[in-house]
């Protein structure tokens, strides 16, 4: 190209050849390298055109910054027709592989995996034990996919993140919950002993029909006590947040409270008369009486509290309602 426009052109006209470079690294580096490189020929040879002989890479980069700093007459290529999809490959494959080395969301899995195999291969190489490698190497590609797959990773993360963030609930709700908890405990705890209670009577359960008036009464009699605990201390654990918080319900609760209490005494007679049909009902109606004149008492007792300790409990928005209308 050189020679043909030595004898081709003007006689007022010179050429001269000049070469410059980028990086292989590509980027603003290699751009910038570029604009240097030209200023320094252009400052040694001032030339009023430029002709651009390229490999075909990347033409559309450096195109601009030549003719940002002097006319570009011609471009040239001196490449063939498929080194510039080979080069434009090597150059992606390149730009792929920093990607995984400098990148953390794809090191892990392009240095991470490997690496995590090779120290294992590493650790039963030293003790003699290579032959249990691809056991090992399918336990932990194994676990490797199940944890991506099942997003494991994700809500370790995210559990990780709500116990660093979480804040506790007031105290009167935390009394209420671990209230609530231990209720339950104490129920599932009565309902398997009285479970095995009816498992210890060996009782006959060919003809179960006749059998399981008998045996609701063992599961009764040996349930009975922590299931009215469990339910009366979930109901103290509300009714303690509820004297926090001024609510009117807490005299309810406490009502309540009472009346299950008591209920345990009318569980007992049952329990006996189904155990022994026989042994009478007096105890029952006895027990049920009494608890009937709790009730009654205890909202006597409601009423008369709620009136002396009105200013004591906040208003709920129907009242205040009512009120205003």
């Amino acid at each position: 190209l050189y020679d043909r426009l030595v004898s081709e052109g003007k006689p007022e006209e010179v050429f001269e050849i000049a070469t410059i470079s980028g990086s292989e690294l590509g980027g603003v580096g290699a751009d910038r390298k570029i604009v240097a490189e030209l200023g320094d020929v252009l400052k040694v040879f001032p030339a009023s055109e430029v002709i651009l002989v390229t490999d075909g890479y990347s033409d559309e980069v450096v195109l601009p910054l030549v003719e940002s700093r002097v006319p570009v007459s011609s471009v040239r290529r001196i490449v063939v027709k498929h080194s510039e999809s080979i080069e434009q490959t090597a150059a992606l494959f390149t730009r792929y592989f920093k990607t995984a080395l400098e990148n953390p969301r794809y090191s892990r899995i392009a240095l991470g995996l490997p690496g995590i195999l090779l120290l294992i291969l590493g650790v039963l190489a030293i003790f003699g034990l290579v032959h249990y490698y691809l056991m090992a190497f399918i336990i932990v590609l194994g676990a490797y996919m199940f944890v991506k797959g099942f997003g494991v990773d994700r809500l370790a993360k995210r559990a990780y993140v709500w116990m660093k963030e979480y804040s506790p609930p007031p105290l009167p709700v935390q009394i209420s919950a671990f209230s609530a908890i231990a209720g339950l405990l104490c129920v599932g705890i009565g309902i398997y002993l009285g479970l095995n209670t009816v498992a210890e009577q060996g009782l006959d359960w060919s003809n179960w029909i006749g059998v399981l008036p008998q045996a609701a009464g063992y599961f009764i009699n040996g349930s009975k006590d922590l299931a009215v605990i469990g339910v009366c201390l979930a109901l103290t654990g509300r009714a303690i947040r509820w004297y926090f918080e001024r609510d009117t319900r807490l005299l309810r609760n406490a009502a309540l409270i009472v009346l299950i209490g008591w209920s345990r005494q009318i569980l007992e007679a049952v329990s006996g008369i189904l155990k022994n049909p026989k042994a009478g009902y007096e105890v029952l109606i006895f027990s049920v009486v009494i608890g009937v004149l709790i009730g009654i008492a205890s909202i006597l007792i409601i009423l008369v509290v709620h009136r002396s300790a009105k200013g004591f409990f906040k208003k709920t928005e129907e009242q205040k309602e009512f009120e205003e209308s």
